[in-house]
């Protein structure tokens, strides 16, 4: 059913906790085959992929090139595009299959998680709350909170675009907001470098504005 492609680059530290949360959806068939497009990495990522049965393909070092290039060699009808640093919460296979069972009578739509951090702090919990709005409002998800597509309606897209950053953003611009659909599960994102809210909100406007991707990469 649904191949998931991981792009990874040195992140040995956090893809076990990725794998864990992929187990129960293989069980139940809901996961097929697991991915690892693999950036080029000096540490121990491709050791932990292969213990864990993942396939391994090579791919450029940015992640849209990591991104297309699992998407190329997955096999299933589905693509759930998931970072290394990424968990999703335990029942989440659940309503995928829902969504998934939904999704064949309705015309093609792709989904996303609820974003949240695994920290304790307040500041997590402010992060998480911007999430929300910026997904409600903008229909602006983030790579961070997974996505989940039908192969037909990725291939219609052109996949993934060569571009340095924010591929995210240009992915789910081009998907558009009628197409979109935020599950109840979440993301669960291990501790990152905190950028502030300026930044991070400033480029969510400019993206709603239609600003092209390759400026907003730039900015």
């Amino acid at each position: 059913m649904i191949s998931v492609v991981i792009p990874a680059l040195n992140a040995e530290r956090q893809l076990a906790r990725c794998f864990d949360s992929l187990i129960i959806a293989a069980v139940r068939g809901v996961v097929r085959e697991v991915i690892v497009a693999d950036g080029g990495s000096s540490d121990g990522t491709l050791t932990i992929a292969d213990a864990a049965g993942a396939y391994i393909v090579s791919a450029g070092r940015s992640r849209a090139a990591q991104l297309a290039a699992g998407a190329q060699i997955a096999r299933g009808d589905w693509l759930l595009f998931l970072h290394p640093e990424t968990a999703l919460e335990p029942g989440w296979e659940v309503e995928v299959e829902s969504f998934l069972h939904q999704a064949m009578t309705e015309r093609p739509q792709a989904a996303f998680f609820r974003f949240a951090l695994e920290d304790f702090g307040a500041s997590a919990r402010r992060a998480e709350a911007k999430a929300a709005i910026r997904s409600h409002l903008l229909a602006l998800p983030y790579g961070d909170q997974g996505l989940l597509l039908p192969r037909r309606l990725y291939n219609k897209l052109g996949g993934y675009r060569d571009l340095p950053r924010l591929e995210d953003a240009d992915m789910v611009r081009r998907i558009g907001r009628r197409r979109l659909v935020m599950l109840r599960a979440r993301a669960v994102n291990s501790a990152r470098t905190r950028q502030g809210w300026l930044k991070p909100f400033a480029l969510s406007l400019l993206h709603a504005l239609r600003v092209p991707a390759r400026v907003l990469a730039k900015l």
